[in-house]
Protein backbone atom coordinates (compact mmCIF):
# COMPACT_ATOMS: atom_id res chain seq x y z
CA UNK A 1 0.00 0.00 0.00
CA UNK A 2 1.09 3.91 -0.34
CA UNK A 3 -0.39 6.57 1.34
CA UNK A 4 -2.69 8.88 -0.38
CA UNK A 5 -4.09 11.80 1.52
CA UNK A 6 -2.42 10.75 4.49
CA UNK A 7 -4.45 7.54 4.42
CA UNK A 8 -2.99 4.07 2.97
CA UNK A 9 -4.70 2.40 0.05
CA UNK A 10 -4.36 0.06 -2.47
CA UNK A 11 -6.01 0.30 -5.83
CA UNK A 12 -4.67 -3.33 -6.91
CA UNK A 13 -7.97 -5.30 -6.71
CA UNK A 14 -5.91 -8.32 -7.14
CA UNK A 15 -3.01 -7.31 -4.66
CA UNK A 16 -6.34 -7.08 -2.16
CA UNK A 17 -7.37 -10.27 -3.03
CA UNK A 18 -4.06 -11.98 -2.63
CA UNK A 19 -3.51 -10.70 1.14
CA UNK A 20 -6.42 -11.15 2.33
CA UNK A 21 -6.62 -14.61 0.72
CA UNK A 22 -2.72 -15.12 2.37
CA UNK A 23 -3.81 -13.78 5.57
CA UNK A 24 -6.37 -16.26 5.90
CA UNK A 25 -4.29 -19.28 4.61
CA UNK A 26 -2.08 -18.31 7.27
CA UNK A 27 -4.15 -17.86 10.40
CA UNK A 28 -3.73 -14.93 11.02
CA UNK A 29 -6.01 -11.73 12.28
CA UNK A 30 -6.41 -8.11 10.75
CA UNK A 31 -9.13 -5.58 9.35
CA UNK A 32 -9.80 -4.36 5.98
CA UNK A 33 -11.16 -0.42 5.76
CA UNK A 34 -13.12 0.94 3.19
CA UNK A 35 -11.96 4.54 2.60
CA UNK A 36 -14.40 7.10 1.64
CA UNK A 37 -15.16 10.71 2.31
CA UNK A 38 -16.23 10.49 5.37
CA UNK A 39 -13.58 8.29 6.90
CA UNK A 40 -11.04 9.83 5.07
CA UNK A 41 -11.91 13.40 6.49
CA UNK A 42 -12.03 11.98 10.06
CA UNK A 43 -8.93 10.64 9.45
CA UNK A 44 -7.14 13.99 8.64
CA UNK A 45 -8.41 15.49 11.32
CA UNK A 46 -8.44 13.05 14.11
CA UNK A 47 -4.60 11.75 14.52
CA UNK A 48 -5.87 8.67 16.53
CA UNK A 49 -8.70 7.84 13.62
CA UNK A 50 -5.54 8.30 11.22
CA UNK A 51 -3.93 5.43 13.23
CA UNK A 52 -6.57 3.31 13.30
CA UNK A 53 -7.31 3.18 9.29
CA UNK A 54 -3.36 3.15 8.69
CA UNK A 55 -2.80 0.07 11.48
CA UNK A 56 -5.19 -1.84 8.62
CA UNK A 57 -4.07 -5.05 7.32
CA UNK A 58 -4.85 -3.32 3.97
CA UNK A 59 -8.06 -0.30 2.79
CA UNK A 60 -9.97 -0.30 -0.29
CA UNK A 61 -10.89 3.07 -1.72
CA UNK A 62 -14.45 3.24 -1.34
CA UNK A 63 -15.34 6.59 -3.24
CA UNK A 64 -15.19 7.45 -6.77
CA UNK A 65 -14.61 11.28 -6.03
CA UNK A 66 -11.64 10.38 -4.16
CA UNK A 67 -10.28 7.71 -7.12
CA UNK A 68 -10.75 10.61 -9.83
CA UNK A 69 -9.12 13.04 -7.60
CA UNK A 70 -6.08 11.14 -7.34
CA UNK A 71 -6.12 9.73 -10.77
CA UNK A 72 -5.50 13.61 -12.13
CA UNK A 73 -2.96 14.53 -9.69
CA UNK A 74 -0.81 11.54 -10.05
CA UNK A 75 -1.82 10.76 -13.79
CA UNK A 76 -2.50 7.21 -13.50
CA UNK A 77 -5.83 5.49 -13.53
CA UNK A 78 -7.07 4.59 -10.12
CA UNK A 79 -10.46 2.71 -9.69
CA UNK A 80 -12.53 2.47 -6.52
CA UNK A 81 -13.27 -0.56 -4.90
CA UNK A 82 -16.43 -0.02 -3.25
CA UNK A 83 -17.02 -2.14 0.14
CA UNK A 84 -20.42 -3.95 -1.65
CA UNK A 85 -18.40 -5.17 -4.02
CA UNK A 86 -15.68 -6.90 -2.13
CA UNK A 87 -18.44 -8.37 -0.04
CA UNK A 88 -19.89 -9.52 -2.96
CA UNK A 89 -16.53 -11.03 -4.29
CA UNK A 90 -15.71 -12.65 -1.43
CA UNK A 91 -19.28 -14.61 -0.85
CA UNK A 92 -18.97 -15.70 -4.36
CA UNK A 93 -15.92 -16.89 -3.82
CA UNK A 94 -17.78 -20.00 -1.58
CA UNK A 95 -14.51 -21.51 -0.02
CA UNK A 96 -14.53 -19.09 3.32
CA UNK A 97 -16.57 -19.49 6.81
CA UNK A 98 -18.11 -16.27 7.72
CA UNK A 99 -19.40 -14.36 10.68
CA UNK A 100 -22.09 -11.22 10.23
CA UNK A 101 -22.09 -9.25 12.77
CA UNK A 102 -23.66 -5.64 13.22
CA UNK A 103 -26.74 -3.98 11.67
CA UNK A 104 -30.52 -5.07 13.02
CA UNK A 105 -32.00 -8.55 13.56
CA UNK A 106 -34.41 -8.40 10.47
CA UNK A 107 -31.78 -7.14 8.24
CA UNK A 108 -29.52 -10.19 9.64
CA UNK A 109 -32.29 -12.60 8.86
CA UNK A 110 -32.77 -11.36 5.39
CA UNK A 111 -29.25 -11.50 5.02
CA UNK A 112 -29.12 -14.76 5.63
CA UNK A 113 -32.04 -15.71 3.30
CA UNK A 114 -30.61 -14.17 1.06
CA UNK A 115 -26.90 -15.97 1.10
CA UNK A 116 -27.59 -19.01 2.17
CA UNK A 117 -29.10 -19.72 -1.40
CA UNK A 118 -25.80 -18.21 -3.42
CA UNK A 119 -23.64 -19.96 -0.47
CA UNK A 120 -25.86 -23.51 1.21
CA UNK A 121 -23.02 -23.51 3.86
CA UNK A 122 -23.93 -19.77 4.91
CA UNK A 123 -26.78 -21.06 6.56
CA UNK A 124 -24.80 -22.38 9.17
CA UNK A 125 -22.91 -19.69 10.16
CA UNK A 126 -23.35 -17.10 12.20
CA UNK A 127 -25.38 -13.60 12.41
CA UNK A 128 -25.51 -11.84 15.19
CA UNK A 129 -26.59 -8.03 15.98
CA UNK A 130 -25.01 -5.93 18.14
CA UNK A 131 -26.75 -3.14 21.02
CA UNK A 132 -26.71 0.46 20.08
CA UNK A 133 -23.78 2.07 22.48
CA UNK A 134 -20.96 4.39 22.07
CA UNK A 135 -17.78 2.48 20.44
CA UNK A 136 -15.82 2.37 24.07
CA UNK A 137 -18.74 0.47 25.55
CA UNK A 138 -18.47 -2.43 23.86
CA UNK A 139 -17.72 -5.82 25.66
CA UNK A 140 -14.76 -6.64 23.08
CA UNK A 141 -13.80 -10.10 25.25
CA UNK A 142 -16.89 -11.27 25.17
CA UNK A 143 -17.38 -10.54 21.53
CA UNK A 144 -14.58 -11.99 20.86
CA UNK A 145 -15.15 -15.30 22.60
CA UNK A 146 -17.91 -15.93 20.45
CA UNK A 147 -16.43 -14.89 17.47
CA UNK A 148 -13.47 -17.31 18.04
CA UNK A 149 -15.46 -20.32 19.19
CA UNK A 150 -16.68 -20.01 15.59
CA UNK A 151 -13.12 -19.42 14.04
CA UNK A 152 -14.43 -17.94 10.87
CA UNK A 153 -12.16 -17.17 8.05
CA UNK A 154 -13.59 -13.41 6.94
CA UNK A 155 -15.68 -11.46 9.53
CA UNK A 156 -18.17 -8.80 8.51
CA UNK A 157 -18.98 -5.82 10.15
CA UNK A 158 -21.72 -3.17 9.66
CA UNK A 159 -22.27 -0.45 12.37
CA UNK A 160 -21.26 2.61 9.87
CA UNK A 161 -18.32 4.58 9.89
CA UNK A 162 -16.35 5.78 11.90
CA UNK A 163 -17.61 3.61 14.10
CA UNK A 164 -16.95 0.37 12.66
CA UNK A 165 -13.42 0.96 11.90
CA UNK A 166 -12.74 2.03 15.60
CA UNK A 167 -15.03 -1.17 16.58
CA UNK A 168 -12.57 -3.51 14.72
CA UNK A 169 -9.68 -1.87 16.55
CA UNK A 170 -10.49 -2.21 19.51
CA UNK A 171 -11.75 -5.82 18.93
CA UNK A 172 -8.47 -6.87 17.22
CA UNK A 173 -6.24 -7.64 20.40
CA UNK A 174 -9.05 -10.44 21.45
CA UNK A 175 -9.20 -12.52 17.89
CA UNK A 176 -7.29 -15.74 17.61
CA UNK A 177 -7.47 -15.22 14.05
CA UNK A 178 -9.41 -13.92 11.13
CA UNK A 179 -9.89 -11.07 8.68
CA UNK A 180 -12.49 -8.22 9.45
CA UNK A 181 -14.08 -5.67 7.45
CA UNK A 182 -16.05 -2.57 7.64
CA UNK A 183 -18.51 -2.87 5.04
CA UNK A 184 -21.13 -0.34 6.37
CA UNK A 185 -24.27 -0.72 4.45
CA UNK A 186 -23.71 -4.01 2.83
CA UNK A 187 -25.80 -5.93 4.57
CA UNK A 188 -28.97 -3.29 3.31
CA UNK A 189 -28.00 -3.36 -0.25
CA UNK A 190 -28.04 -6.65 -0.69
CA UNK A 191 -31.15 -7.69 0.96
CA UNK A 192 -32.44 -4.52 -0.04
CA UNK A 193 -34.81 -4.35 3.17
CA UNK A 194 -35.16 -0.78 5.03
CA UNK A 195 -34.98 2.93 3.80
CA UNK A 196 -30.90 2.40 2.44
CA UNK A 197 -30.63 0.80 -0.63
CA UNK A 198 -27.86 0.73 -3.71
CA UNK A 199 -28.53 3.52 -5.95
CA UNK A 200 -29.53 2.69 -9.52
CA UNK A 201 -27.41 0.85 -12.04
CA UNK A 202 -27.07 3.64 -14.67
CA UNK A 203 -26.01 6.09 -11.06
CA UNK A 204 -23.29 3.37 -10.48
CA UNK A 205 -21.97 3.10 -14.18
CA UNK A 206 -21.81 7.65 -13.84
CA UNK A 207 -20.44 7.60 -10.87
CA UNK A 208 -22.71 9.32 -8.93
CA UNK A 209 -23.66 6.75 -6.35
CA UNK A 210 -22.16 9.63 -3.68
CA UNK A 211 -25.52 11.93 -5.19
CA UNK A 212 -27.95 9.18 -4.48
CA UNK A 213 -26.86 8.81 -0.82
CA UNK A 214 -27.10 12.06 -0.10
CA UNK A 215 -30.66 12.35 -2.02
CA UNK A 216 -31.39 9.26 0.64
CA UNK A 217 -30.14 10.45 3.77
CA UNK A 218 -29.77 13.69 3.58
CA UNK A 219 -29.67 14.61 7.37
CA UNK A 220 -26.52 12.12 8.13
CA UNK A 221 -24.84 12.42 4.59
CA UNK A 222 -25.10 15.72 3.16
CA UNK A 223 -23.28 17.24 6.42
CA UNK A 224 -20.62 14.02 6.09
CA UNK A 225 -19.71 15.75 2.25
CA UNK A 226 -19.69 18.90 3.40
CA UNK A 227 -17.23 18.33 5.81
CA UNK A 228 -15.24 16.46 2.80
CA UNK A 229 -15.44 19.74 0.60
CA UNK A 230 -14.56 21.98 3.38
CA UNK A 231 -10.97 19.64 3.94
CA UNK A 232 -10.46 19.12 0.24
CA UNK A 233 -8.72 21.60 -1.00
CA UNK A 234 -6.05 21.43 1.42
CA UNK A 235 -5.70 17.50 1.17
CA UNK A 236 -5.66 18.29 -2.95
CA UNK A 237 -2.75 20.92 -2.24
CA UNK A 238 -0.75 18.67 0.62
CA UNK A 239 -1.13 16.10 -1.89
CA UNK A 240 0.30 17.68 -5.38
CA UNK A 241 3.93 19.36 -3.14
CA UNK A 242 4.07 15.52 -2.22
CA UNK A 243 3.93 14.41 -5.54
CA UNK A 244 6.03 17.32 -6.41
CA UNK A 245 8.54 17.26 -4.08
CA UNK A 246 9.23 13.34 -4.86
CA UNK A 247 9.98 14.23 -8.44
CA UNK A 248 12.37 16.79 -7.82
CA UNK A 249 15.59 15.28 -8.54
CA UNK A 250 18.33 14.36 -6.52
Amino acid sequence: MKKYFNVFLEFDKEIVHSTIQNAVKNNHKGYVCAIESNNLSIANKDPYFNHVVNQALINVCDGSNIARFLSKLHHRHFTAYIGNDIFNYFISQKSYTHYFLGNTESILLELKKQLSSLDPRINHMFFESLPFRKVEEFDYPKIAEKINQQNPDLIWISLGAPKQELFMYNLLPFLKRGIMFGVGAAFNYLTKTGPVKRAPKWMLEAKLEWLYRAWEEPKKNIPRYWNFIKILPFLLYQERKLIQSTNQPK
